[in-house]
């Protein structure tokens, strides 16, 4: 019988599908690696005597400093939300991953717009006696991490709740029957033992930084992202491009290969035995009115005073009578976030049943280097796809050229088409994920049941499986759908003519300086932004 079910498994058609997903994610990054095997000189001259050296600081500087930032504030409100009792607990558990939904860019162009040299805060700082005629530069290092900084601490603080949630008071009643302060008990028990939650959140918010290329921009602070940007568009030279995208998959491999080995020391246990996990460190007095302080002010600076901003300025701009011109950038935006969200869920559910159907070593293998585009930040992606493309293109320009005598322009550069596969390979990991766990709650006696009576795979996968994963496809609808929305870097340096997003308009606006403007495609964005984390926070508390 196992090797009858061995030798189907082998000849199953579905496992070319994780071949061919993989495929997709290992060209881009083979074609990028690839310009390191034919250096250009004075390239690498040019960048190493000018742009490398700053290049390089810069992005240290940002993912050291976001990565601190992000682990003392997520670090902090997980314990005091997961693991203690204090007044307005409960609404600061689910509040505090609200800033999740503002883009760094958004974020960035209301900070700028509030604390810039012409903006109301500094106004205001000149009126005051000794303040006459300063100025506080805002565009500096401290403040662009500062700005991504407050919207990624949710990835490092969903996480590091959830463990503390999970370990319970015992743990900490544990340490202290040793003799440890509650203090000394945190450092020494709970924190190590959250470890690997910890640096998971972090490799995501590093990822993020890595990708950023909207708030990065809007700073003036010249990271890889932004350089492989003006290599391409403003000095028109692909290849410096790709010399320059080569080192920057260097570093989101290195996280990915971190976060995959922390991830694989995680461990799910249940604890709530004897009702400890539910028990709480009751902070009360001073101490459980200076944390819903603490709480209160994070959440005022990160996501309620933005809120309130962005809703001033629009209002201006609907009274001004400029909101009308925005309905063709929300048309494109919303029929690309809707093509791209079908394709990734199409193709997660087929790659979710491959996986299903063959669970081997090598299939595993292949469906986490299928999903792992999610690392890659978009300007690389870009890059990446684009290269095949127009090969491809110049390819099918010479054969129609040969056979019909005929020499068309391009053929798939500068279509939608090539956007949406830069959106699935970059988001396949966002609709694989729901659409797999989903997947995994199916009994496999189901599909035992089904091959007893002679059903095919492909009416499997439609008769049974599929009306059983509506709401795992929903989810990884709702999710993709809102990721592409608010990607920007891929969406710039591949659509077509003409189809502008508000993305894309965001950053036209926010590059002269127009903050006011750019508050009603930004507060699209955010309403937009703020349906997956209330899903996020919904199945986390779950």
């Amino acid at each position: 019988m196992k090797s009858t079910i061995h030798q189907h498994k082998s000849k199953d058609p579905w496992r070319y599908v994780v071949w061919v997903l993989a495929a997709f994610v290992v060209i881009p990054i083979a074609i990028i690696f690839s310009s390191l095997l034919t250096p250009e000189k004075e390239i690498w001259e040019h960048l190493s005597s000018t742009l490398l050296p700053e290049l390089i600081t810069n992005t240290l500087i940002l993912v050291i400093g976001v990565a601190c930032f992000t682990a003392l504030i997520g670090v902090s409100l997980g314990w005091f939300t997961g693991a203690c009792d204090f007044p307005g607990r409960k609404l600061f558990s689910w509040s505090l991953a609200l800033p999740m939904a503002l883009p760094a860019y958004v974020m960035a162009f209301i900070f700028l717009g509030l604390m810039d040299f012409s903006g109301p805060v500094q106004k205001l700082l000149r009126t005051l006696p000794g303040f006459e005629g300063r100025m506080i530069e805002v565009r500096t290092p401290l403040f662009v991490i500062l700005v991504i900084g407050l919207t990624l601490y949710p990835y490092v603080y969903l996480l590091s709740r959830a463990s503390f949630m999970n370990q319970g008071r015992s743990i900490i009643e544990a340490s202290r029957t040793l003799g440890y302060t509650p203090v000394r008990a945190f450092f020494k028990v709970a924190l190590p033992i959250s470890r690997p939650w910890i640096v998971s959140g972090l490799a995501l918010v590093l990822m993020e930084t890595l990708a950023d290329f909207g708030a990065v921009s809007i700073f003036n602070f010249n990271t890889f992202t932004t350089a492989i940007y003006k290599s391409w568009f403003g000095f028109f030279s692909l290849n410096a491009a790709k010399q320059l995208s080569s080192l920057l998959v260097f570093f989101a491999l290195a996280l990915v290969m971190v976060e995959g080995l922390y991830r694989s020391r995680m461990r799910y246990f249940d604890s709530s035995r004897g009702g400890s996990v539910h028990s709480r460190l009751k902070l009360t007095g001073w101490k459980g009115w200076s944390v819903t302080a603490y709480c209160t002010t994070i959440l005022i600076i990160a996501f309620i005073a933005p809120i309130i901003q962005l809703v001033v300025w629009t209002l201006e701009v609907l009274v001004s009578g400029e909101g009308a011109n925005y309905s063709s950038y929300v048309i494109n935006t919303l029929i690309l976030g809707a093509l791209a969200a079908l394709l990734i869920c199409s193709v997660s559910l087929l790659l979710a049943y491959a996986r299903r159907r063959d669970s081997s070593g090598m299939n595993r293998f292949l469906c986490r280097i299928a999903t792992i585009g999610y690392a890659l930040p978009g300007t690389v992606l870009a890059v990446g796809i684009v290269v095949p493309v127009v090969w491809t293109d110049n390819l099918l320009q010479d054969v129609l050229s040969a056979l019909f005598s005929i020499a068309p322009g391009p053929i798939i550069q500068g279509t939608v088409l090539v956007m949406l596969v830069a959106y699935l390979v970059r988001f396949l990991a966002v609709g694989f994920g729901s659409v797999d766990s989903a997947m995994q709650n199916i009994k496999p006696s189901l599909d035992e049941a089904a091959a007893i009576l002679g059903k095919k795979s492909r009416e499997t996968l439609i008769r049974i499986h599929f009306p059983l994963l509506q709401k795992g496809l929903l989810t990884a609808m709702v999710l993709s759908l809102v990721d592409v929305i608010k990607e920007m870097p891929i969406t710039l340096m591949t659509r077509p003519f003409g189809w502008d997003t508000l993305a894309v308009k965001i950053y036209e606006l926010t590059s002269e300086g127009e903050w006011v403007r750019a508050a009603l495609p930004g507060l699209y964005l955010v309403i937009a932004g703020m349906i997956p984390v209330f899903i996020l926070i919904r199945k986390m508390e779950k």
